[in-house]
C-alpha cells in the first residue's frame, strides 16, 4: 500500500553506480559478486542466501540497464554463472568491425 512522503523521517536520492565506479577495468564478475558490491559489500562476502535473492532483484535490472558498456564471457562450467567486465577498446573494435562488415 502506497505511503505519504510525509511519512518517512527521511528521503534519499536513487543512485546508482555506474559500472566504472563499481568494477575494477581488468576484471570479470559473477551476477552474484555484482549484487553484492552493489551493496557495498566485498565481492566474496558470505550472505545468506534470502539476502542473496533480494541482491539480484537489484543487479540484473542494473546489468541490463548497463549492458552496452559491458562485456560477457562463458561461464567455466555449466553449473557456474556467465562473467560481465567493462567493454574495452578490443571489445569497442569488434564492435564496430561487425556494424561495417555487413
Amino acid at each position: 500500500m502506497p505511503r505519504p512522503k510525509d511519512a518517512f523521517d527521511e528521503l534519499y536520492p536513487c543512485d546508482f553506480y555506474t559500472p566504472e565506479e563499481l568494477l575494477d577495468d581488468g576484471m570479470m564478475y559473477s551476477v552474484y559478486e555484482i549484487a553484492r558490491l552493489l551493496q557495498g559489500l566485498d565481492a566474496d562476502a558470505e550472505i545468506d542466501e534470502g539476502v542473496e535473492d533480494v541482491l539480484l532483484d537489484w543487479a540484473i535490472p542494473w546489468i541490463m540497464r548497463h549492458s552496452e558498456t559491458l562485456v560477457i564471457a562463458e561461464p567455466p562450467t555449466e553449473e557456474e554463472p556467465g562473467y560481465y567486465g567493462l567493454k574495452d577498446e578490443r571489445v569497442a573494435a569488434d564492435d564496430d568491425t561487425a556494424t561495417t562488415d555487413d
